[in-house]
């Protein structure tokens, strides 16, 4: 199968790379350029991405590109409710891949809180996003189950998370994989970038794509909520 071969709606793009590290680097150079035409905009940047380790390849291309990091501000679209130096934490990794070399001058909006609850520490970082700015440029992922960022299927918020009404920013998510506990932000935040870009491989991810296209069921499958324009996609085998 190739990407060519789905049927998108009108505004969506979908390029194809031969492999992971093409993708990385054509991502990378995208968003760079986002970036720079924010910051010569409206003075600094906002970029916001996924965790896990898909990421990584394009997260180290990313730290390489010249840009005046000081003037970026880093988040994310979800977190899993571990402390910063565990193995699990979506920030840590951030800072490890990311924040590298000049790139270490940017500003890391984190999403993770200590707390009594994971309905707590949603409620702290809720207050944390109100020093986020608007989303210049969004990176997601998506899993073999449809969820992108922590928008798991038949999770007990999903359905507020991806109301287009929803007042809430950040909401607690159950994830089927350990650890369960995570943060998302909600459908109407993500949704409001300026420049959202969704990055996948393997025919595995393809073929869920084809179904999400087909379905349109955002509770069995949340990233067919993301797949209107404006959205480009990036793929590799």
């Amino acid at each position: 199968m190739a990407i060519s071969n789905l049927e998108f709606p009108v505004g969506v793009v979908a390029r194809s790379h031969s492999d992971s590290q093409h993708l990385a680097q054509a991502l990378a150079e995208n968003v760079a350029g986002a970036l720079r035409t924010a910051i010569d905009s409206h003075g600094h940047a906002t970029l916001v991405v996924s965790g896990g380790r898909s990421p990584i390849a394009f997260f180290k291309v990313l730290a390489q590109q010249d840009l005046p990091w000081a003037k970026v501000l880093v988040s994310l679209a979800d977190e899993r409710w571990v402390p910063v130096g565990h193995e699990d934490s979506n920030e840590a990794l951030v800072r490890e891949h990311l924040l590298q070399g000049p790139a270490a001058e940017a500003r890391l909006l984190g999403l993770y809180h200590s707390a009594s609850s994971l309905e707590e520490a949603a409620k702290l970082t809720e207050q944390t996003l109100d020093d986020l700015p608007a989303i210049d440029v969004l990176v997601l992922g998506m899993g073999a189950d449809g969820h992108t960022a922590s928008l798991f299927p038949n999770s007990p918020n999903l359905d507020d998370a991806l109301s287009e009404n929803c007042s809430r920013r950040c909401l607690p998510m159950l994830a089927p994989s350990v650890p369960h506990q995570r943060l998302t932000l909600t459908l109407p935040l993500l949704k409001a970038a300026r420049l959202p870009l969704l990055s996948i491989e393997g025919e595995g991810k393809l073929r869920v794509l084809e179904q999400a296209l087909q379905q349109r069921d955002h509770n069995a499958m949340p990233i067919s909520a993301f797949l209107n324009a404006p959205l480009e996609i990036y793929w590799c085998p």
